[in-house]
């Protein structure tokens, strides 16, 4: 199964790209991990995941065809 990953605001300079895609993911715990080894700035960034464009404040389990959304801290205005 491959995941899709959206990254958006100051996240993509971290990853140098605002989409990018996951084998084998079976939970959002699981996309958190593997970035986190890809790319180490992440381990300090601060950003919500989204599932499906659902926020989620846990770990979820993903389906096929499922996008994860990785959003960085906004303020309204």
């Amino acid at each position: 199964m491959t995941t899709r990953i959206i990254v958006f605001g100051q996240l993509t300079d971290i990853i140098n790209s605002s989409e990018l895609a996951l084998d084998n993911i079976r939970d959002t715990d699981s996309v958190v991990e593997e970035l986190n080894n890809r790319y180490p700035a992440l381990v300090s960034a601060k950003y919500m995941i989204a599932v499906d464009k659902q926020t989620v404040t846990e770990n979820t389990i993903l389906k096929e065809g499922s996008t994860v959304a990785l959003l960085p801290p906004f303020s309204g205005g």
